[in-house]
């Protein structure tokens, strides 16, 4: 049965502006009678249905208790996480009296760092690399000892302030002493978490749960520092903005379904159920989402940036029930289509010693602006200054962020005090046309995952092996598949037989876009007698296929003709083909395409020569022609972001268009190779996943590729897909060839006459790096310098 209007009293916990929005919202739900707020602020005094109450501590539980009692209350909201970790929830519930809030052991989430670590650990939740220290000593060895930017968390309750972020190794000694031995945050710094540091845009997201299901509202971005372009000391939050430009609903759906459900679930299963609203703060890397902290509260400010986002018949006081009755599920959260942005006045001097007392003004704000109070207190009938963040302005809009972050700007010009201070730049994130504004795009957010197709190749591996006959091992992972006709009982000197299978992928797509299928066919031999050539073989015949809904004779032909110059180039006999016209299985004139090449090679010319290996040879890189046949899902996404037709001029070549460059067919490599095959230990056509998956697979286990990316310049198309896709450097290098498009190991001694050859054929050659000794558990190819990218 549903409740009745006016059923619910409730007593609110907190002083801050987060209980100011939480008790604005709430007082607009027709199940509400009445809030009591302990102790509240000037905020709250002034709020529909709400009154403070401040004879009574918020950490005296038998006294709110009381208090409760006396004034019937029938519903508990703490607000801070103080009373949440302290077992607020258990206490009133163990009373009889419902409350929105985890249970004492489902808040040590947020009030202990080291457990929420290793509850992601075990978990495999995505987070940073981290180390847990009791001692100072050892975390001092350890900051020593670690090459790669940290940050340092006292792992109990700060106050939001106890993340250190250094940028020396001398700021992160103080700063570890400053923790654990000067207990610049008491008790909470006895241990201390240190972390990776992670680079990328930082996401806020909360969740409502009820221990099973989630319903997460937008993602927010907070800013931390005190100065303007976040700089200066850490804060507890100067300003907010709702929705970020990075959050699009592919990410959304991946932090739901890979982070959010997960961390419910892992809670229920360790028998600490999450009920109530969960903050994950996080870190959108190259890699994907990474948790940087939990939090088992709303936020300050995210909640009164993204409240104000709820639709007017969402009914907040619904959505707490329904959480801690567990059917959360039976509850509509409706967002509103509006942007929204909050701008947060600090007293001046904060976040270190700061007056109190000052007299505010607030004068009545424009419409769609609301006045969020925190560190205020009504002194008589005059508003005065009680905190470091006194105050803000929040605002929404339906026409942009720009015009929600203007009328928040506004609504501060309605506020007055000493010394009164407030960034100026809020939202300046989604507006600096800067690679930390813009949505950092990878391969998997354009819909191609590398780890996917990984995962697939390791399960069906048992499959494929099943097939093994005299000769032919079935083993996949490598560039082709081979025969040994002599152990399959044709003569001892028979060649080896060697097949490779692929296809051209979404650059199709562009091809069909343009009408120009002349040099796709190119790419489908190419991706092929290249995965040939690497294993040393010579490419003999090829074979297409060629798949539509309705045939277009013209087309196909354009495209078989492709093929035959691909094969030319790569001296292989085009012996046959399959087009199939099934109607309805493709959209309109698409088309899709495959290929396969057979060749032979003697066995003395077979590759990789995985025991002729060793440290200190060295790496040569043969140039590409441009992007070749993989990358072209993400490469379509940020066209189609900027907004850049395949008609129009491309940026990185203005004398070609957008869709003819990207066409430039992949560059086929055979015949120079072939003759310098004699001195090659071993070959990788990099293809999807470039450098950093395609290099380790020549290699055997004990030895890694150290390759500098400084030894050729980035081509300019790749550079311009870097910037205007504000893609990482590492996910550039494992989603295209960026330039290299073939990567050869020759011994020291062999690099000038290889390089002659290779150069002889029309090749241009770098060198490009060496190999090194493999650690344990290491990475196959390391690569240095991207920051040069």
């Amino acid at each position: 049965m549903g409740l009745q209007p006016n059923s619910l009293r409730v007593l609110l916990i907190g002083n801050g502006g987060r209980e100011h929005a939480i008790a604005w919202k709430l007082s607009q739900s027709p199940l509400v009678e009445s809030i009591i707020v302990v102790p509240g602020n000037g905020g709250t005094a002034t709020c529909a249905k709400t009154t403070n109450e401040t004879s009574v501590s918020a950490e005296d539980f038998p006294a709110l208790l009381d208090l409760a009692r006396k004034n019937n209350i029938n519903f508990v909201v703490p607000g801070p996480e103080a009373p949440l970790v302290a077992g607020a929830v258990d206490f009133f519930e163990d009373a009889g009296i419902k409350c929105f809030g985890p249970s004492k052991d489902a808040a040590f989430m947020e009030g202990s760092k080291t457990f929420s670590k290793d509850f992601m650990k075990k978990h495999s939740i995505p987070t940073a690399a981290y180390e847990n220290f009791s001692d100072y000593d050892k975390a001092s060895r350890y900051l020593d000892s670690v090459n790669h930017d940290v940050v340092i968390k006292a792992s109990g309750l700060a106050a939001g302030k106890g993340v250190i972020i250094p940028t020396t190794k001398e700021e992160a000694q103080q700063a570890l002493k400053d923790i654990m031995q000067n207990k610049e945050f008491g008790s909470a710094g006895d241990e201390v978490v240190i972390e990776e540091f992670l680079t990328g845009d930082e996401l806020s997201i909360l969740t409502f749960s009820d221990g099973y299901s989630i319903k997460s509202l937008p993602p927010a971005q907070d800013h931390k520092r005190i100065g303007e372009g976040d700089t200066g000391l850490n804060t507890g939050g100067m300003g907010c903005y709702a929705p970020t430009n990075i959050a699009t609903p592919e990410l959304i759906a991946q932090i739901d379904r890979d982070i959010i459900q997960p961390t419910i679930d892992g809670m229920r299963k360790d028998e600490m159920p999450f009920k109530g609203v969960l903050f994950t703060g996080l870190m959108i890397t190259s890699s994907g989402p990474k948790v940087l902290e939990y939090n088992v509260r709303f936020g300050d400010p995210e909640t009164q940036t993204v409240l104000p986002l709820l639709s007017d018949d969402t009914d907040l006081a619904k959505i707490m029930l329904a959480c801690s009755k567990g059917h959360l599920d039976s509850v509509s959260i409706k967002i509103k289509n509006e942007y929204s942005t909050t701008v947060v006045v600090a007293a001046g001097g904060y976040p270190e010693s700061y007056a109190k007392g000052n007299e505010i003004t607030v004068q009545t704000p424009p419409a769609g602006v609301n006045i969020f109070h925190a560190g205020t207190k009504l002194v008589g009938n005059q508003l005065q200054t009680a905190g470091g963040r006194v105050i803000a302005a929040s605002a929404t809009a339906s026409e942009s962020l720009r015009a929600a972050v203007d009328k928040a700007y506004e609504g501060v010009k309605h506020i007055k005090f000493k010394d009164m201070y407030y960034r100026k730049d809020i939202a300046h994130r989604a507006f600096n046309p800067t690679k930390d504004t813009k949505e950092a795009l990878t391969y998997a957010q354009a819909g191609v995952s590398i780890d996917a197709g990984n995962q697939l190749v390791e399960r069906i591996r048992t499959a494929v092996r099943s097939t093994r006959r005299p000769g032919a091992d079935a083993e996949i992972g490598g560039f082709g598949g081979e025969v040994d006709l002599s152990k399959a009982g044709y003569t001892s000197n028979a060649p080896i037989m060697v097949g490779a299978i692929d296809g051209v992928g979404t650059k199709l797509m562009i091809a069909q876009a343009t009408s120009n299928h002349r040099t796709v066919g190119i790419d489908l031999v190419a991706m092929n007698v290249n995965d040939l050539v690497v294993q040393g073989a010579e490419p003999l015949m090829f074979l297409d296929y060629f798949g539509c809904s309705k045939l277009n004779s013209e087309v196909a032909a354009q495209f078989v003709e492709s093929v035959a110059t691909g094969c030319r180039e790569a001296r292989c006999a085009l012996v046959g083909g399959e087009t199939a016209e099934m109607p309805g299985m493709y959209s309109e004139d698409d088309y899709d395409a495959a290929g396969a090449a057979i060749g032979a090679m003697l066995h003395e010319n077979r590759l990789p020569r995985l025991d002729a290996m060793q440290p200190g040879d060295v790496l040569l890189g043969l140039a590409s022609s441009g992007v070749h046949s993989n990358g072209f899902s993400l490469v379509r996404r940020i066209l189609a972001r900027e907004n850049l037709p395949y008609s129009a001029p491309a940026p990185w070549n203005p004398s070609s268009t957008v869709g003819d460059s990207l066409l430039t067919p992949t560059r086929i490599y055979v015949r120079s190779v072939l003759k310098a095959l004699p001195q090659l230990k071993g070959l990788a056509h990099i293809t999807g996943g470039g450098l950093t998956e395609n290099v380790p697979r020549m290699l055997p286990g004990r030895l890694a590729a150290s390759i500098d990316v400084r030894a050729w310049e980035l081509p300019a198309v790749f550079k311009w897909l870097k910037k205007a896709g504000n893609v990482q450097a590492s996910e550039m290098a494992r989603t295209f060839n960026t330039g290299v498009g073939m990567v050869a190991v020759v011994s020291a001694g062999d690099v000038d006459a290889v390089t002659q050859t290779l150069r002889g054929e029309g090749e241009t050659v770098y060198t490009i790096g060496k190999l090194v000794e493999r650690a344990e558990g290491g990475e196959g190819c390391v690569l240095e310098g991207l920051e040069s990218w």
